[in-house]
């Protein structure tokens, strides 16, 4: 049976129906030829996108008295209209266009977006949803199949969640080609990307109510963060996103692996709990101990590194133990924290970065520094092409990225003779030096992650007692 010619149904009072495009696969719902435009009950809503495409999200408690089962939902935004309820209250409602699903048969209905918390039924079905084909036995109910809020508890709520619009907030400081494609890309899949400057946002703690404000405002639940936190606002950065974390949105890379991934000394004794191959290091706070630290890690040449150098900046090949020694007392002379590390000879200016989104490498390139630069970095003057990497290498990646906790992560590798080693975590990958190399879309990966995260889970279902 087609849409345009629908088999008969028969209503009573009341019925059970699905929203499919709102995730909602069981509602019971009211049957009112009295009301001219349908309602669903709807929480926390909010409008956002451009004036061009507005949007609107809110949240949806299909069960009346589970207020703990929870869907998040998103539509376009087709009119705000003022509505009669039965006892005489004039309200503005948001006005959404979805499908109804009934018995095997969909068609398009409005729906209001109201607060129906003191109604037994979290939806009611006005005229205009009861189209030609719909007869109405007002002292019947369940006239079309039952369905059953069990659904909600079980794996399908995941695998047929609908596409919808998000909002994302991605923190970054920066105007390049990272940050602009994130935006392009995000709102080439319909959703609203908003760009937030870490540092300018400042945040309300309390147990009850914990907020993030941005420019005397509070800043709206966003669906997810995509974390672009320079190095040199890392202490601040990750505090903004374990209050966005303590809001329970969702983060790409949390706080905490944000912060360990940054210093270099935590994160290789993150690496070496985890048994990850890196190459040797050492670090000391006394000078008397220089001696000792370069033999921890082999004869000279080796690598001085700072803790908080990036883009291979701060990082000096010693080639003699002499050399080493002077440089040594040249960062302490400075009070820079650093450490030092064992130089991979066979690896010859050139290493392997492997961008992980979720659990697979999406891509791996090779970098190889310019003339006479030890350092591959790009941002040296390195360059890069696609490469294949073996199967210990991308278990490597894996677990390194894995052992952060990190959604995302370049994770940047040498080839020795003994097998791949981790030279760095980095939390906030560049996508230009990737994407030009590999010819892939490294930032729709990154969606199809949030968008997979994002999607409605199986409730728990209650236990019983007594």
């Amino acid at each position: 049976m087609t849409e345009n010619t629908p088999a008969p149904l028969q209503f009573g009072w009341e019925e059970w129906v699905g929203l499919p495009e709102l995730g909602l696969p069981a509602i019971s719902a009211k049957v009112d030829t009295g009301a001219r435009t349908s309602a669903l009950h709807a929480s926390e809503i909010e409008l956002f996108g451009s004036s061009a495409a507005p949007k609107v999200r809110f949240y949806v408690h299909p069960v009346a008295g589970r207020d703990d089962l929870t869907i998040p939902c998103s539509a376009d935004l087709i009119d705000r209209r003022e509505v009669t309820s039965s006892n005489g209250e004039t309200e503005l409602r948001c006005v959404i266009r979805t499908r109804l699903e009934v018995a095997g048969q969909s068609w398009p209905i409005e729906v209001t977006l109201t607060n129906r918390a003191s109604m037994a039924s979290r939806m009611l079905l006005g005229r205009q949803a009861l189209t030609d084909h719909i007869s109405i036995s007002p002292t019947e109910r369940h006239l079309q199949p039952e369905l059953s809020y069990d659904v909600y508890h079980s794996r399908q709520m995941r695998s047929t969640a609908p596409k919808r619009a998000l909002r994302i907030a991605v923190l970054s400081r920066e105007d390049n080609y990272s940050t602009r494609r994130l935006v392009e890309v995000g709102e080439a899949r319909g959703h609203t990307v908003e760009v937030i400057d870490t540092t300018r946002c400042y945040m309300a703690i309390n147990a009850m109510a914990p907020e993030v404000h941005y420019d005397g405002k509070r800043l709206p639940r966003f669906d997810a963060v995509i974390p672009r936190i320079g190095a040199s606002i890392t202490p601040y950065g990750t505090a903004v996103i374990r209050q966005f974390e303590t809001i329970g949105t969702y983060c790409v890379n949390g706080s905490a692996g944000i912060t360990a991934s940054r210093d270099k000394l935590h994160a290789h004794q993150v690496l070496a709990a985890r048994q990850i191959g890196m190459p040797s290091t050492a670090f000391a706070a006394s000078p008397k101990d220089t001696g000792n630290l370069i033999g921890l890690v082999g004869s000279a040449p080796l690598i001085v590194k700072l803790l908080e150098s990036t883009q291979g900046k701060g990082v000096v090949l010693a080639e003699t133990r002499k050399a080493a020694e002077s440089v040594i007392s040249a960062f302490r002379g400075l009070k820079a924290n650093f450490l030092v590390q064992h130089f991979v000879k066979e690896s010859a200016g050139v290493d392997i970065r492997c961008l992980v989104i979720g659990s697979r490498v999406v891509a791996a390139i090779k970098r190889t520094g310019a003339d006479g630069d030890f350092r591959s970095n790009l941002h040296q003057g390195g360059s890069a092409k696609p490469v294949r990497i073996s199967k210990a290498e991308r278990d490597t990646a894996l677990r390194a990225a894995r052992a952060f906790g990190l959604n995302m992560a370049g994770v940047d590798l040498l080839r020795s003779d003994d097998g791949p080693k981790v030279l760095e975590v980095n939390s906030s990958p560049g996508f230009e030096g990737v994407e030009k190399a590999t010819g892939k879309d490294i930032v729709s990966r990154i969606y199809d992650e949030i968008e997979h995260k994002v999607r409605p889970k199986p409730a728990p279902r209650r236990r019983k007692t007594g």
